[in-house]
C-alpha cells in the first residue's frame, strides 16, 4: 500500500482508538466510534464514485485497514494496564481527522493522475519516440575516359554505371522507440526506409507510384546496465547502432550490427580529466547450414576496441581508439571440379573494390565470385574537438586501417592470382561551426581526404555515398550545413573520387538535403 494512505487510515484508526474510554462511557464511544467509521467509508466511497480513487484500490486500503484496526485492538488489550485512556474525542477533532484523510487521499490522487481523463497514464513515461526525415537530391556525374561497366562486371565487381550521369531525388525516414523496461534494462526498435538487402543505405529514390516504399526494421535491442552489479559494464544484444568509436572510413553510418557487445567505461569518468573505455563484441555476418550440397561455414565478426578520452577543460577534448576486427570465414573457397557446395562462400553483400576471384569450377565467367583475400584489420581513430569561441568548435578527426590478414601467399593459393598488396586506408577530416545541428543560425563546414585502397576494409561496410560505395578509391569531400529553425537544416557536400589502381573509374557526387528530426 502506498505510504501516504497507510499513514492517513493508521490516523483514522489512531482516532478510533483514542475514542475509548472508561466502562462508564463506553456506549457513548461505541457510538462516537460507529459515526467515525460511517464517515470514513462514505468519504471512500465519494471518491470512488467521483473517479479519483480507483475502485479497486477503495476495497484494499478498507480491507488493509480493518486488518490493522483488529491487530490494534488485540494489541491494546495486551497492553491494557499501561495504556492512559481518553475519556471523550471532541466533535471538532474528529473532523479535523476527517479532513485530512481527504486532504492526503486527494494529495495522492493528483499525485498518481487517478480520475484525471486528461492525464497521461504513468507507463508512458516509460517511453520515448524519436526519429527523422530527411529529402533531398543526388547528381552522380561520371568522366568520360571512364571504363566501361561491362569490363567490371567480367571481374566480378558490382558496378551498373560507368559513363552515364543521373539524378535522383531520395527520401530517408526513420523512427525509434526506447522503452525502460526496469531501472536496469531497456529495449529498443526503430524502423527505416531503404532496401531490405542493403545493409548500408536506408535511402529510398522517389519515383516508385507503382509500389509502395519499404519500412524495415532497423534495429531490435535490449540494453543491460546494473547500477549495483559491475555498473562500469553495458552489455547490448540483438541488432544494435555501432558500438566502436570510428568513422565512415570503416563503417558506414548507417551501418548497425546483428550480436552482442559489451561496452566498458567507469561511471565517475565524467570528473576525471582521464577517461579510459573499451568494447568487446561478437556478430554473426550469415548463418549458413553445413550439409552434402553446402560446405561454406558460417561467418562472423570478433572485434575489440579500447582507448581513452582526454577532456583537461571544458573547452578542449581529444579521443583516441585503437580497433581489431577479426573476420572468420569470409574468404571465398573454390569450387571441387562440377561441384556447387562452396558457392555460399561469396559474400552476401558487395559494393564494390576488394579482389575478387571466380568460385567456379570449371570457369563460369558469370562466377559467383569470393573474397580473394582475409581480413584482421587494425584501425586507429582519433578526434580532436576544440571551442574555438562558444559555440564555434574547431573538430579535426583522422582514421588510420590496415588489413593485417592480407597474405600474398595465401591469396595466390587461394585464388590462383598473384595480387600486390593494397592493404592500407587512411582519412583527415576538419570542420568548423556546431558540432550539431539544433538552432536557428547553427552552422558548420568541412573538408575530408580519403584513402582507401582495395583490401583495406570490406567494401560492403564502408561509406556507399564515396565513390558510390566501396574500396580502392582516393578524393576530397567538401561539405556545409546550416540550420533554418530548431531541429530543421539544410546540408550539402560535394564528394569528389577516383580509382587508385585499375581500370579508370572517376566519379562526382552532388548531395543537397533538407532535414527534420523530431
Amino acid at each position: 500500500m502506498n505510504p501516504t494512505f497507510a499513514h492517513a487510515l493508521r490516523a483514522t484508526a489512531l482516532a478510533a482508538a483514542l475514542a475509548t474510554g472508561t466502562a462508564q462511557a463506553q456506549t457513548s464511544e461505541r457510538e462516537s466510534l460507529e459515526v467515525l467509521r460511517q464517515t470514513t467509508l462514505q468519504l471512500i466511497e465519494a471518491l470512488v464514485q467521483q473517479g479519483v480513487l480507483p475502485a479497486d484500490k477503495a476495497q484494499a486500503l478498507i480491507a488493509q485497514a480493518e486488518a490493522k484496526a483488529r491487530a490494534a485492538v488485540a494489541e491494546q488489550k495486551k497492553t491494557e494496564q499501561n495504556t492512559v485512556r481518553i475519556q471523550y474525542v471532541p466533535e471538532s477533532v474528529r473532523q479535523q481527522i476527517a479532513n485530512e484523510v481527504r486532504e492526503e487521499v486527494v494529495a495522492q490522487a493528483k499525485a498518481e493522475r487517478w480520475g484525471d481523463v486528461n492525464a497521461v497514464p504513468e507507463w508512458v513515461d516509460r517511453f520515448r519516440f524519436d526519429g527523422e526525415i530527411r529529402v533531398g537530391y543526388q547528381r552522380d556525374m561520371f568522366d568520360e575516359a571512364n571504363a566501361s561497366e561491362l569490363f567490371f562486371l567480367a571481374g566480378g565487381q558490382n558496378i551498373s554505371n560507368t559513363l552515364i550521369d543521373r539524378n535522383r531525388e531520395r527520401l530517408r525516414a526513420r523512427l525509434g522507440l526506447t522503452a525502460r523496461v526496469t531501472q536496469d534494462i531497456t529495449a529498443a526498435l526503430r524502423l527505416t526506409t531503404g532496401s531490405s538487402d542493403d545493409p548500408v543505405s536506408t535511402n529510398q529514390t522517389l519515383g516508385s507510384y507503382g509500389s509502395k516504399y519499404n519500412f524495415a526494421l532497423d534495429r531490435a535491442y535490449l540494453r543491460a546496465r546494473s547500477p549495483d552489479f559491475m555498473p562500469w559494464v553495458t552489455t547490448t544484444a540483438g541488432r544494435i547502432p555501432n558500438p566502436f568509436f570510428s568513422t565512415d572510413l570503416v563503417w558506414d553510418d548507417d551501418l548497425n550490427f546483428d550480436g552482442v557487445a559489451l561496452q566498458f567505461d567507469d561511471p565517475a569518468a565524467n570528473a576525471r580529466v582521464w577517461r579510459p573505455f573499451g568494447v568487446v563484441g561478437w556478430f554473426p555476418l550469415q548463418n549458413l547450414e553445413r550439409s552434402s550440397l553446402s560446405e561454406a561455414r558460417s561467418k562472423s565478426l570478433l572485434a575489440a576496441q579500447a582507448g581513452v578520452e582526454w577532456v583537461p577543460s571544458n573547452d578542449l577534448r581529444a579521443k583516441l581508439g585503437v580497433a581489431l576486427y577479426d573476420y572468420r570465414n569470409i574468404s571465398g573457397v573454390r569450387n571441387s571440379f562440377d561441384s556447387n557446395t562452396q558457392d555460399a562462400t561469396q559474400p552476401a553483400f558487395r559494393q564494390k573494390g576488394n579482389s575478387l576471384f571466380n568460385l567456379s569450377n570449371p570457369t563460369n565467367f558469370g562466377g559467383p565470385f569470393g573474397l580473394a583475400a582475409d581480413y584482421r584489420l587494425l584501425n586507429l581513430t582519433a578526434a580532436v574537438d576544440y571551442n574555438l569561441f562558444n559555440p564555434v568548435h574547431l573538430i579535426v578527426s583522422a582514421d588510420y586501417v590496415r588489413n593485417m590478414g592480407f597474405d600474398q601467399a595465401r591469396v595466390l593459393a587461394r585464388s590462383g592470382l598473384n595480387l600486390e598488396k593494397e592493404d592500407t586506408g587512411y582519412m583527415v577530416r576538419v570542420a568548423v561551426g556546431m558540432p550539431t545541428m539544433l538552432l536557428k543560425g547553427d552552422w558548420q563546414l568541412s573538408l575530408a581526404y580519403r584513402y582507401l585502397e582495395a583490401d583495406a576494409v570490406l567494401d560492403a561496410f564502408t561509406d556507399s555515398d564515396f565513390h558510390l560505395g566501396g574500396t580502392n578509391s582516393k578524393g576530397f569531400v567538401v561539405g556545409g550545413q546550416y540550420g533554418l529553425s530548431r531541429n530543421t537544416w539544410l546540408s550539402a557536400r560535394w564528394l569528389s573520387s577516383r580509382e587508385i589502381t585499375g581500370l579508370p573509374l572517376s566519379i562526382n557526387t552532388f548531395q543537397v538535403n533538407f532535414h527534420a528530426r523530431f
